[in-house]
């Protein structure tokens, strides 16, 4: 399978291929010769002010959503991660922008992903995930819930088109939607299951999964991914001398082969193979969520999404890492003006984490064109951002 078809894959959105292992566009690693990059996971409070856990009653029990927040003034950007990523994605960008405005920003962990946990697992529809979000802001704010900004990035973009178009947070002033575009992700779809059997399926450390991810292209910058893949991986401490465990352990002690002897001595009695073989528990980490067991959601997500995005009476902003993402009703309503559309070269459809500038200075000039919020300073907008209103 090429680069291409992994990455379109993964993000069910056709996409750039990846650019060689080494040195990728928006890390701040820049290493010499002979030096060894650093695949250290980093934590979410260099990032993030806070971290809590939502509670919501679900019947006789209580459904638990992780949030991270940031800021203490202005509109809140509710953040919304894609099928398998975390809340974490948006850590770097979330520092960068709580920097350019006034804002609040809210980072979700969405069901079945991160470190949410709901007694329905399984239920990844997006009439489901919608109503999560619009529980999650009323339990936070009530009645008199601040301005909100939607932000999602490709599951959670369309998760958040669909709570725009339901009027599910009633306080909602704006939508940002990035690389997500129904036409494109439909026709990937297809090909989704292929993907996720070549990825790879443990990783004996989180500093090989982060490499994994900056080596392959799926996320290009390597501040980013030594924070958002803690959020994408659990650890899985190995299972297999319990009755029914999962995974079996395969016996890599090297064994000295039986010895001959001297001529005219006695050869050494074999020993029991069993006291040869030394099985030791091992520690691996595994996707946190099964994504190839949420087919059946996959085009609930995203059918009819265009219209849905184009029907929303509210400013819109989508951001996208190629214009040739663009399907036929998204081109129309561009033509007609519906919708403010940026192009960020360069990046793979992890756009607010390969380039968490760009995106940060795209949604503050969004914002504050909009009048959402007012500016901390000089917002640098780039000259490589194709803008259409």
């Amino acid at each position: 399978m090429s680069s291409l078809e992994k990455e379109l894959f993964l993000s069910k959105l056709p996409s750039r291929p990846p650019m060689p292992s080494g040195l990728q566009p928006g890390s701040k690693m820049r290493m010499g010769p002979g030096r060894k990059r650093d695949f250290s996971p980093v934590a979410w409070n260099h990032y993030f002010e806070t971290m809590e856990d939502i509670k919501i009653a679900n019947g006789t029990s209580e459904d638990s959503f992780r949030i991270y927040k940031s800021g203490s003034d202005g509109p809140v950007l509710l953040l919304l991660h894609g099928g398998g990523h975390s809340a974490l994605s948006w850590a770097v960008f979330t520092s960068m922008i709580i920097s350019r405005v006034h804002c609040r920003v809210v980072a979700v962990d969405l069901r079945s992903h991160g470190d949410t946990k709901v007694k329905n697992s399984d239920d990844l529809s997006a009439e489901t995930m919608s109503r999560d979000v619009g529980n999650i802001v009323e339990m936070l704010y009530g009645e008199n819930a601040p301005s909100v900004l939607l932000i999602g990035h490709s599951m959670g973009g369309a998760i958040a088109v669909h709570i725009a178009a339901k009027n599910l947070v009633p306080s909602l002033v704006g939508l940002c939607v990035i690389d997500v575009v129904e036409g494109t992700a439909m026709d990937a779809l297809n090909s989704m299951q292929t993907f996720l059997r070549s990825r790879p399926k443990v990783f004996n450390s989180i500093e090989s999964a982060i490499e994994w991810s900056v080596k392959s292209g799926q996320i290009r910058n390597i501040e980013s991914a030594k924070v958002s893949m803690v959020g994408q991986v659990k650890l899985h401490e190995d299972d297999s001398n319990t009755p029914g465990g999962s995974h079996s352990i395969v016996d890599t002690a090297i064994h000295e082969e039986e010895e001959e002897e001297e001529e005219g001595t006695v050869k050494k009695e074999k020993e029991p193979e069993s006291s040869k073989k030394i099985q030791e528990s091992k520690t691996e980490y595994t996707w946190r969520i099964e994504l190839s067991k949420t087919e059946k959601y996959w085009e609930g997500w995203f059918k009819g999404l265009s219209n849905l995005f184009l029907s929303c009476p509210i400013p819109k902003l989508l951001l996208l890492a190629g214009v040739d993402r663009l399907d036929r009703d998204l081109t129309i309503g561009q033509m007609q003006g519906k919708f403010q559309m940026q192009v960020l070269p360069q990046c793979g459809h992890a756009v607010h984490e390969d380039a968490p500038d760009k995106v940060a200075e795209a949604v503050a000039t969004f914002m504050i064109r909009n009048k959402f919020t007012e500016s901390k300073g000089e917002i640098q907008r780039s000259t490589s951002l194709q803008t259409l209103l």
